[in-house]
């Protein structure tokens, strides 16, 4: 069976990364080894944390907490990785938690030499809450959007054959970067377990949504870095992009026809806009 080192990425979050340590060693699957990357932090708080962190774990698992200067969260997880002695890596952020199974399906996952990755689900909580159901797959299903979760099992050989995580990618996508490097092997694929045993922590301020107002120009980085595939499944990449915003269409559609009250606003035109707006009106007609 292989070995399992799970290294968590931390920059002042205080006492959630103790929760996400936490976390990790209530899996039902026991990791051999935690390796927490602080990222630089300064607030005495967290300082206060990350020094505990070591009394939490034992012998087996053995929690390490290693210090560097701040060089974003592509770094820390490749510091940790690179410490780690396990055959299989999973990453975790300091304010993020896992479901007491997240290893023992994941690593099941992991059993096909086809996948490269496993996550899962996972359930939002803080400011937004639900449910969200990405579905991985192979390299066609990330070229138009990211298919799976940060917080992903991997075998550490695969990360280096890689090169690991992108470090100049410090506003964003690294972790869809990281998975189309893993897609560069023949035939692979990501492996999504159909359960939410991620728990994803949201506040007005993190990363995930201010790197909203530049997503053009992050998708425009991963497109660079990754041009001869882009190049090499053009047709699937275009296609999933119109089947993104037709499926985005349809669902703002499905809201605005059933209340009249709401205002449809301009109408954009050779992008679906006007035939919604049509369907629109004639739904509306007919009540």
């Amino acid at each position: 069976m292989s070995s399992v080192g799970v290294v968590v990425t931390a920059y002042d979050q205080g006492r959630t990364v103790e929760d996400a340590v936490l976390s990790v060693l209530a899996q039902s699957h026991p990791v051999d080894e935690v390796v927490v990357v602080d990222d630089g932090s300064t607030a005495p708080e967290s300082l206060e944390v990350l020094a505990g962190l070591p009394r939490l774990g034992g012998t087996a698992p053995v929690v390490r907490v290693l210090h560097q200067p701040n060089g974003g969260v592509s770094a820390a997880r490749n510091t940790g990785i690179a410490a780690s002695g396990t055959e299989v890596v999973a990453v975790l952020d300091g304010d993020d938690l896992w479901e007491p199974t997240f290893v023992e399906k994941t690593l099941a996952l992991l059993a096909d030499d086809s996948t490269v990755a496993a996550s899962s689900w996972l359930s939002m909580f803080g400011v937004a809450q639900g449910v969200v159901e990405p579905t991985g797959g192979t390299v066609e299903a990330f070229l138009p959007r990211n298919a799976a979760p940060a917080s992903a099992l991997f075998r550490r050989a695969h990360w280096g054959e890689a090169g690991g995580y992108d470090e100049s990618m410090r506003q964003g996508f690294e972790d869809w970067d990281f998975f189309l490097r893993l897609l560069r092997r023949d035939g692979s694929r990501v492996a999504v377990v159909p359960e939410p045993l991620l728990r994803y922590r949201t506040h007005p301020a993190s990363a995930n949504v201010r790197s909203m107002e530049d997503r053009l120009a992050r998708y425009a980085q991963v497109v660079a870095n990754h041009r001869e595939t882009f190049t090499a499944h053009l047709e699937s990449a275009l296609l999933g992009l119109e089947r993104t915003s037709i499926t985005r269409l349809a669902a703002w559609e499905e809201i605005v026809a059933d209340d009249p009250a709401l205002d449809v606003g301009r109408v954009s035109f050779g992008d679906g806009g006007m035939a919604a707006a049509v369907r629109i009106a004639s739904v509306r007609s007919q009540t």
